[in-house]
């Protein structure tokens, strides 16, 4: 049994390390922690690796989204307070003009995205993937300017995905997306907290 366990170990170890950084950038998110973002680039591009080998293309190529996303995040956490007073950039709520935007924005990365993996790969889940991988695109912008609403979508996103996992038999992501699920629950009730203070 250990030399069974030994042995899924040695051949999924980049998964496994990919879940652990994947928990630190969510845990230090929740806390406004601007190291989620060094966190989130290395959890990123050990998935690229991961979902190309699963045939995830379309969460493959957010995963390399997320690499630059991440740079961007690190910068205007840093950078983007409104004032020089202001030391961070805060949290906010998102504005009916920004809402219809990014729902927009979500339906037609879902056309695009659905449409390519429909037509020109080999994807088993082609819609599943292009819905999660829009939704994601636009959660993690959101993130990057914190407003607080991106938790909501990824409690909804993490839910589908953990489903898509198990499905596909990636377990160390299946318990990675559902403890993301739990934390992105906690996340936007820390959030909100902290925005009525």
């Amino acid at each position: 049994m250990l030399q069974q366990i030994l042995v899924w170990i040695s051949g999924n170890y980049i998964e496994l390390l990919a879940t652990v950084f994947g928990l630190f950038y969510i845990l230090l998110s929740i806390k406004q922690n601007i190291w989620c973002w060094p966190a989130g680039l290395i959890t990123s591009a050990l998935y690229v690796y991961v979902f190309f080998g699963s045939k995830f293309y379309a969460d493959m190529g957010l995963q390399v989204y997320y690499v630059f996303v991440s740079l961007y995040g690190w910068y205007h956490w840093k950078f983007g307070a409104k004032s020089k007073k202001q030391d961070d950039l805060k949290i906010s709520g998102i504005n009916l003009k920004t809402a219809i935007i990014l729902m927009l924005v979500t339906a037609v990365l879902f056309v695009i995205i659905a449409y390519v993996l429909v037509n020109f790969t080999d994807s088993t889940v082609p819609y599943w993937d292009s819905f999660t991988t829009a939704a994601s695109f636009v959660a993690t912008w959101m993130l990057a300017r914190k407003i607080i609403e991106h938790w909501i979508i990824w409690i909804i996103v993490d839910a589908i995905s953990l489903g898509l996992y198990l499905f596909k038999g990636l377990y160390p992501t299946v318990i990675l997306f559902g403890v993301y699920t739990v934390l992105a629950i906690l996340g936007y009730i820390e959030w909100r907290r902290k925005l009525r203070t």
